[in-house]
């Protein structure tokens, strides 16, 4: 695999108006047994990833699953993710959470 250096005015857009408008208004899911993961976020430097469920628009913020150290359900902010040189999967599809294989399981 070859790294190609970004600028940091070329970065890559995380958040997309198409994924914004795909992603469910936080707690939407709420009550579903297996929800839909909509977008997969991480770091070319780590293991860590990020699976986005729920976005609220307003505060920027995700629902979703961080794999890590370890595996949590949780909140993230978006500038959380652009602040850290976070990339976006552009080949990740939607897939159901069950689907996923976790590393910190």
């Amino acid at each position: 695999m070859v790294f190609i250096p970004i600028d940091k005015g070329d970065t890559m857009k995380l958040l997309t108006k198409e994924l914004e408008n795909k992603l469910p208004k936080l707690y939407e899911t709420e009550g579903q047994k297996d929800k839909v993961v909509q977008a997969k976020f991480f770091s070319p430097f780590s293991s860590w990833t990020w699976y986005a469920i729920e976005y609220d628009q307003e505060k920027e913020l995700f629902f979703g699953v961080v794999d890590g150290d370890f595996f949590e359900f949780g909140y993230f902010s978006l500038s959380e993710l652009e602040n850290n040189e976070i990339e976006r999967d552009i080949y990740f599809e939607p897939k159901l959470l069950s689907e996923i294989q976790f590393q910190g399981q």
